[in-house]
């Protein structure tokens, strides 16, 4: 029994964690992406370490892995 309710509460805070990164992904271009802030929230580092992470070992990272908002795309997010 204690078994059970320790895998239940697994599922619900997997599903919790699902949901937080959910309501983070956007549709940009037509991609779902995650902005670097939201990406290094989760990852609990500051977007500056995370972004500098990226660029040292790009090689580590598929082509599209990330891409620069452009001016427009960036103002309408925040707005």
């Amino acid at each position: 029994m204690a078994s059970q309710r320790r895998s239940n509460r697994r599922s619900a805070g997997s599903a919790t964690g699902e949901l937080v990164v959910e309501r983070r992904i956007l549709v940009v271009r037509g991609l779902r992406v995650m902005l670097d802030h939201d990406l290094a929230s989760l990852y609990g580092v500051e977007t500056k370490a995370l972004v500098q992470a990226v660029k040292r070992n790009a090689a580590r990272f598929p082509d599209d892995f990330a891409f620069r908002l452009t001016e427009e795309e960036s103002r309408l997010l925040r707005s």
